[in-house]
């Protein structure tokens, strides 16, 4: 570690739990952010701080006026430019040190395994069913954690599926929903909650350190200020 990432990472370093150690460990991980939106900016703006050292990020859309609502990576002159390109942009002047491969299109059956074989981590910040449950299948393919979180309306649900050999995405969501009857709307602070929650979980993750929420399913509620933790197996 050089004396300017000392600097810049001298918040950490002197945490006992994190250390140089513990800061080396993030510029050597490799995180892959399925969804660039809501949940994916907070993710991908705290990873690339903290110096996860390759953020990979997937994602097939284009930026629009509703999404400055809540997906604080984008600005208004970006309407109508892909997501991953303008994210990789800001994360870039965040943190110039770090690699951030970008994969314009959606994950599944037909790329995952490849897309998924270059990384450690995976975080799911994608709304749609189809993508979550091909991250499932794949990192408990490969043995590899899925940060998983999810929100609508006021509320929001983190866990850690597939981590050290722990229960699967499939094991406490069976069955598909009618995305047609989900409700579109959401509080616009939400995401950025439940997404610094997800950057958390990949950070205690990769240092070794905390209780990792596996087998456990947190619930906030933001309209009751409501946090419940519950255990589903594991």
């Amino acid at each position: 570690m050089n004396q300017q990432q000392q600097e810049r990472y001298n918040r950490h370093i002197i945490l006992p739990q994190i250390g140089e150690a513990g800061q080396q460990k993030l510029l050597n991980a490799k995180v892959l952010v399925v969804g660039a939106g809501g949940l994916g900016s907070p993710v991908l703006q705290y990873l690339a701080a903290a110096g996860v050292g390759t953020i990979g990020i997937v994602d097939d859309d284009e930026v629009s006026l509703s999404n400055l609502q809540r997906q604080i990576l984008y600005r208004e002159d970006q309407v109508g430019l892909p997501k991953v390109e303008m994210a990789k942009e800001t994360l870039q002047k965040l943190n110039s040190d770090i690699d951030i491969p970008t994969f314009p299109f959606i994950l599944d059956e037909s790329n995952a395994e490849e897309i998924v074989s270059q990384f450690d981590i995976v975080v799911g910040a994608t709304d749609n069913f189809h993508s979550r449950q091909c991250i499932d299948a794949e990192t408990r393919k490969q043995r590899k954690p899925f940060v998983h979180a999810s929100i609508g309306e006021f509320e929001g649900q983190l866990s850690v599926f597939n981590y050290q050999g722990g229960p699967s995405y499939s094991d406490l969501f069976s069955e598909t929903p009618d995305e047609k009857n989900l409700p579109l709307g959401v509080m616009g602070v939400l995401p950025g909650i439940l997404g610094s929650m997800q950057a958390g979980e990949v950070i205690k993750i990769i240092l070794g350190e905390g209780e990792v929420l596996s087998g456990k399913l947190l619930v906030y509620n933001a309209m009751e200020a409501s946090v419940n933790v519950l255990d589903f197996g594991g």
